[in-house]
């Protein structure tokens, strides 16, 4: 009987050679398993090795398909899309903006401040740096404790989980989440458990449920895919659990600078919380620092993790957003993309009306519900022949069981006029006939 690794590597040849193409839909199990002459069992574990690898998604009552786009086990979010209408990555940048950020850099070319901004960096930053933070941290009244730094969210992600769980150890998150946590606990080692999602964020019985757990990585704001932001009393439940079962957090709080209220979770468990944040959305991915914002008594755990592994801020960047963050740039431009958020929201609620759409004013993103006779992988291939780059459920989707038959929409990175134009585009082929459907 073949191995059921090799059984996966032949199917992995027919999607390289353009046998199987993105949305076929593979047969059901107990047939695959007939016609391939192995066990039940053996074709169970070939499916999830297909998924495992990112070539083929699960949907709930309907199957299991070809993946749209293969580049590896983590092919979406991960560079800008081909695609000439970019709704799949969300990096903010408004008009004008570069030519606000060069005015702050102008002191900073000086001689002086150039060979400060040229010295080496420390994870702690420097006094200048700590005081621009926790005034751009804090809000709705949470004083943000001084940070640490780090060279981007996604890095202070990182060192905040290599810092709480250890190797072979289990990491709780949404059971729907940002792809970048998967591939970071797989490079880390660690093991993800996902947890049950309800209309207010992730459930506070779910947490009990999935104990022990050594953290968990939440959104509770502007919830990225789901736009989902919970609620206070939610984040005061979440809390007590923590305490409960002796776990800590993870607070991604990237987006909430959209959204000022309310306090982030960290307000509510303040010794059991890791706060993560960055410059990228609020200003521009080009030249971004992370931070880290961990209670005292983990303070130095996460300060090591980034240094291990790497993640420290450039002193550059650090100067560069230092100056940005007390001169009053970045809340300037916070302002302005939070208006700029709602406009755009607002363009999504007229073009796709009628449709299962899931979303929050203040957010860049919104989570699509596919009519029938739509799958994901499939709609997600017919927008990319029209031009349009969106991303399917499933690259959000947290282990190997189905992914919801739905699609995110980043709506930042497009002027407003081609955006409108690519949701009328969309809106049209979902409405479209189920033949249209067909042709993928």
């Amino acid at each position: 009987m073949p191995d059921y690794r090799s059984v996966a590597d032949a199917i992995a040849a027919d999607i390289a050679a353009g046998r199987l193409a993105p949305g076929d839909r593979l047969p059901p199990q107990r047939r695959f398993a007939r016609t391939h002459r192995i066990a039940n069992s053996t074709a169970a574990r070939v499916y999830g090795e297909l998924v495992r690898r990112g070539l083929a998604v699960g949907e709930v009552g309907r199957g299991t398909f070809i993946r749209a786009g293969q580049d590896g086990v983590e092919p979406a979010l991960a560079e800008p899309a081909d695609a000439r209408v970019d709704l799949e990555l969300n990096f903010p940048v408004l008009p004008g903006q570069p030519a606000r950020l060069a005015e702050g850099l102008t002191g900073l070319l000086r001689a002086d401040a150039m060979g400060e901004a040229l010295r080496p960096s420390q994870v702690v930053g420097t006094p200048a740096a700590r005081e621009a933070a926790i005034a751009t941290l804090s809000r709705s009244g949470w004083t943000a404790p001084a940070p640490l730094f780090a060279g981007s969210g996604r890095q202070a992600i990182a060192g905040a989980i290599a810092a709480l769980v250890p190797v072979g150890e289990r990491l709780g998150v949404e059971a729907i989440t940002y792809p970048v946590v998967k591939a970071v606990a797989d490079r880390l080692g660690v093991t993800l458990v996902p947890l049950e999602l309800d209309d207010e964020g992730v459930s506070p019985s779910a947490i009990r449920a999935a104990a022990p757990l050594r953290a968990v990585y939440l959104q509770p704001t502007l919830h990225n895919p789901l736009g989902v932001t919970m609620p206070e009393s939610r984040r005061a439940e979440v809390a007590r659990v923590l305490r409960e079962l002796d776990c800590y957090a993870i607070e991604d709080s990237i987006y909430a600078f959209l959204r000022e209220e309310p306090a982030p979770l960290a307000a509510h468990a303040p010794e059991r919380t890791v706060l993560v944040d960055s410059l990228s959305k609020r200003l521009a991915p080009g030249l971004t620092v992370g931070f880290a914002v961990a209670p005292a008594a983990l303070y130095e755990r996460v300060a090591a993790a980034l240094r291990s592994g790497g993640w420290v801020a450039s002193r550059f960047a650090l100067e560069a957003g230092t100056r940005w963050m007390s001169e009053g740039t970045a809340a300037e431009i916070a302002r302005d993309k939070r208006e700029d958020a709602a406009q755009r929201q607002r363009l999504l609620a007229e073009r796709l009306a009628g449709f299962d759409v899931r979303a929050d004013s203040s957010a860049y993103h919104c989570w699509w519900e596919l009519p029938a006779p739509w799958r994901a992988e499939t709609f997600v291939a017919a927008a990319a022949r029209h031009g349009i780059a969106i991303t399917p459920a499933a690259a959000f989707t947290v282990g190997t069981g189905h992914a919801p038959n739905a699609v995110r929409l980043a709506l930042s990175a497009p002027p407003r006029e081609i955006l409108a134009h690519a949701l009328d585009t969309l809106a049209a082929l979902a409405r479209s006939e189920g033949d249209a459907a067909a042709e993928f």
